[in-house]
């Protein structure tokens, strides 16, 4: 409960942004008195300098509701002005998620977060990490003819993510690479070849860009993960096949943060491990 000071300081605080907020609005006390039910008097009395009493919940969420603004805000519990379904609009998207290569959404979240550290569960092996065969393999099903012209723009801007100044760090769940390697479930069908070539390359991934590249394996019976990418601390990005759900508030990225946190500490295989981890992939996998 407040003293009578903080109801005085409030109440200054209502008026202030009451008249701020009428102002950008461009509405008279008479038209206010009329979106909300009351007399001219009623609203004169709120922005009088002389007044030090607070207004009842009800005329503070109508002056909000007709303002366009938060009763919080107006009330001086937020230094947000917008409304909730404005601020859950502004810090949560959804967009579509193209089965394509180039993904031009993608493509701007990494600019936009040029610099920062990358932290990325992937749904699969990050396309990034691909060996073209394995790129070949895995999109000619969808893009036909042009799947030599889409892994080329890939490339290109797979090298200019690389040179942005960006660490990335990359959780795998353990089952999706050994499936990979048995070439069983989603890998079924990948030849030896494809399969060998594309351990290796990751190995030397691993010996080019450690430790700018970090990728960790993480147990997903123990701790689960869906596919989801942090920008930094800008946003993070949840995958869900056909959209991506966009997260830009400061409450949400951090909680998807620390999420990422855990699967690293609860990692099976750290990072500097990975090249002894692959090396005994490739030597089960039968010729």
């Amino acid at each position: 409960m407040f003293n009578k000071s903080d109801k005085r300081d409030r109440a200054i605080v209502f008026r202030d942004r009451l008249k701020e907020a009428m102002g950008l609005a461009e509405l008279s006390q008479s038209a206010l008195a009329r979106q909300i039910g009351v007399d001219r008097s009623t609203v004169s009395q709120l922005l009088s300098r002389d007044g030090v009493r607070l207004p009842n919940v009800q005329i503070a969420a109508e002056c909000a509701t007709a303002l366009g603004v938060s009763a919080d805000w107006l009330l001086g519990l937020s230094d947000r002005p917008e409304q909730a379904a404005d601020l859950l609009a502004s810090a949560l998207t959804m967009t579509e998620a193209p089965r394509a290569l180039i993904d031009e959404r993608i493509f701007d979240w990494h600019r936009e977060a040029a610099g920062y550290k990358i932290r990325h569960v992937p749904a699969g092996l990050p396309d990034m990490l691909k060996t073209r065969s394995m790129l070949q393999w895995e999109y000619e099903p969808f893009l036909g003819k042009t799947t030599d012209q889409a892994i080329g723009a890939s490339e290109d801007r797979l090298t200019w993510m690389r040179q942005a100044r960006s660490d990335y760090e990359i959780a795998l769940p353990l089952h999706d690479l050994a499936s990979f390697a048995r070439a069983e479930g989603y890998y079924a069908g990948l030849s030896l070849e494809v399969r060998r070539g594309q351990i290796e390359r990751l190995i030397d991934l691993h010996d080019q860009l450690y430790p700018t590249l970090r990728i960790y394996l993480f147990d997903a019976r123990k701790l689960f993960s869906a596919p989801v990418t942090l920008f930094g601390p800008l946003l993070a990005v949840l995958y869900l096949g056909r959209n991506y759900l966009v997260f830009r508030d400061v409450e949400r990225v951090d909680a998807i943060t620390r999420h990422f946190d855990g699967l690293i500490r609860a990692a099976e295989i750290p990072s500097r491990d990975l090249p002894s981890h692959l090396k005994t992939l490739w030597a089960g996998i039968p010729d």
